[in-house]
């Protein structure tokens, strides 16, 4: 194996991270580690010079401090060096997690964490410590050092009992050692990071937080899957263990060479040492030293090691193969010029091909113009490609051919920045963060008189102080209805408005609205946003109709377009999907009381 090899082997990955997480905790570590490894060789030979002196009649003060001093070491060291793994494995843990964070968060696109080939890696950094799949890191630490100091005071052992015989170390050392290839299916040897585990090792976290997160909780209770949730968890989970354990288990066949070579090894030693000790050719000090060497070469024996090595060393492969492969997956380009101002004069999608890693184009040969300051409705049917548009406006990801163009300059060149600061966005998927009101509406801050104007914008002004944590976990904190977020991220994006953005993109902002208060949030937007080019992406027709111009886009391209009534004049795909949506209400009323009708 050259040394590159060996580099690149995730044992050689998790020791090399140590000391970046913490150089003093890992240069203590170390140390203790050296010391206690050889602490039990320098207790055989010790030993050997107490029973050496009481033999001849010399004086025992300086023996006896020499092995008092070592069994002292022997004993608070190992508390010690405990405390200092726990907190090594709690630096080392942090600081895989503030790279796993940084790889995630620093690419200014999102294709690393929509990357399939990625996911893998991902559930294996993302939950390492927190015991799921192995025991915390704090935990491991202690278990692999001390399988480090077994192997170094076995080592040592052996090199005591060279004084002896040349043949005795390799032969005993070599039999012990051989028990780590002999046994080599139940440790890291065969890694129990394979595809397999991890593909249960993710069915059995989605069925854990199926369990326990809040979102799921009114659906399993409602359709009497409680204990089909409880039953999946531990059948995956049952299935985990054992594919892990078929990696770690022992085989008939090598235990049993295993104990002929040891016992082999280990009975000739012995016995050439009592035959030493019979013929006189060694003293009883001699022996004595020899001996507990003998014994103390066990040590290198197959062990736990292993086991905790390659639990820890997986997760901290994976978070460093993270760190290589997210920021080129997620990497724009940033322009330098600025997009102050823009866009003055118009928007254009031209010739514009997009395709996700290893599916069909969503978008192909895609052209559109939005003048500025108008307003576009964007609609079509799931899978047409709407969503994507918005991600690239957004230049969350890049088109493979054409370009985005703001006022005739190609969308990077702009300064990513820049022209991030001029989009307030609201998506389908939007994040409802767990903090205060105020700073849901404006997480970068605002004015408390401009955030209750969005928030009466928005139909929110009355649904909570602004203080108030919007979460039921926290002290005085409260949750909203899917209308009630849906409203505060609304204001979201009319705060950012008001702070100096120039377009506004709505992704089915109104989706959990009634048709009634849909139709007057958008008119609200409209009104506040009239100075901005607006773009919205929706499947409700009431609120499509308020647009300036309306896009059908249909396996990518453009299909239609032009306004509400000329599209309903034309008879065509936006007039049908109009009539089949607008059916549903012709015979009765919608929640609210207001027909349809009266709103189209």
């Amino acid at each position: 194996m050259s040394l590159q090899q060996l580099r690149e082997r995730k044992e050689c990955k998790f020791f090399s991270v140590l000391s970046r997480a913490d150089r003093p905790l890992a240069a203590a570590w170390w140390t203790a580690i050296l010391l206690r490894g050889l602490l039990p060789a320098g207790f055989a030979v010790a030993m050997g010079q107490l029973v050496g002196a009481v033999q001849h009649g010399d004086g025992l003060a300086g023996p006896l401090t020499v092995v008092g001093v070592v069994f002292v070491l022997l004993q608070v060291l190992s508390p010690l060096h405990h405390a200092i793994s726990a907190n090594l494995g709690d630096r080392t843990a942090a600081w895989l997690y503030d790279r796993l964070t940084e790889a995630c968060v620093r690419p200014p696109g999102i294709a690393h964490l929509e990357d399939s080939g990625l996911t893998a890696d991902l559930t294996v950094a993302r939950d390492f410590d927190l015991g799921m799949t192995g025991p915390p890191l704090a935990i491991s630490m202690d278990f692999i050092a001390g399988g480090l100091v077994e192997m170094i005071a076995g080592f040592a052992c052996a090199a005591v009992l060279f004084r002896f015989a040349w043949w005795a170390p390799p032969l005993l050392a070599g039999a012990w050692l051989a028990t780590h290839w002999l046994l080599r299916e139940s440790g890291v040897w065969r890694d129990r990071n394979t595809p397999e585990v991890r593909a249960a090792e993710r069915d059995a976290d989605y069925a854990f937080r199926m369990a326990v997160d809040p979102a799921p909780a009114k659906e399993l209770r409602l359709f009497g899957l409680a204990d089909w949730t409880i039953d999946r968890f531990v059948n995956r989970r049952t299935h985990l263990h054992k594919l892990q354990y078929e990696a770690t288990r022992l085989r008939e066949k090598p235990v049993l060479w295993s104990l002929l070579l040891i016992l082999g090894a280990n009975m000739l030693v012995f016995w050439t040492l009592a035959a030493a000790a019979a013929h006189g050719t060694s003293t009883l000090a001699q022996i004595v030293t020899f001996a507990q060497a003998a014994l103390g070469t066990s040590l290198i024996a197959f062990g736990g090691f292993n086991w905790a090595l390659d639990g820890s060393s997986a997760p901290v492969a994976a978070v460093l193969r993270l760190e290589q492969a997210m920021a080129p997956a997620g990497a724009l380009s940033s322009g330098t010029r600025p997009a102050t101002g823009m866009p003055a004069r118009e928007i254009r999608f031209r010739n514009l091909t997009f395709a996700y890693p290893g599916r069909p184009p969503v978008l192909d040969g895609f052209d559109l113009t939005i003048p500025a300051g108008s307003s576009l409705a964007i609609v079509g049917q799931n899978g047409a490609g709407k969503t994507t548009l918005a991600k690239l406006l957004c230049r969350l990801y890049d088109p493979q051919q054409g370009a985005i163009e703001i006022d005739g300059a190609d969308l990077r060149e702009l300064s990513l920045e820049s022209w991030r600061a001029r989009l307030a966005a609201v998506f389908q998927d939007f994040t409802r963060f767990e903090w205060p009101l105020r700073d849901n509406v404006a997480p970068g801050g605002a004015p408390d008189d401009a955030l209750r104007d969005v928030l009466a914008s928005a139909g929110a002004a009355n649904l909570a102080g602004l203080d108030t944590v919007l979460a039921r976990g926290y002290d005085g904190g409260t949750d909203l209805s899917g209308g009630q977020w849906q409203r505060v991220a609304l204001a979201r994006a009319l705060c950012a408005v008001r702070l100096g953005a120039g377009v506004v993109l709505l992704d089915e902002p109104t989706a959990q609205l009634d048709v009634q208060g849909e139709a007057e949030i958008f008119e609200r937007i409209l009104a506040a946003t009239r100075h901005c080019t607006t773009i919205l992406i929706s499947h409700r027709f009431s609120t499509v109709r308020h647009a300036d111009r309306i896009c059908v886009l249909e396996q990518g391209r453009v299909i239609e377009f032009g306004t509400h009534d000329e599209l309903i004049a034309r008879g065509g795909r936006y007039r049908k999907m109009f009539d089949l949506q607008a059916k549903r209400f012709l015979a009765a009323e919608d929640e609210e009381g207001v027909a349809y009708e009266h709103l189209a």
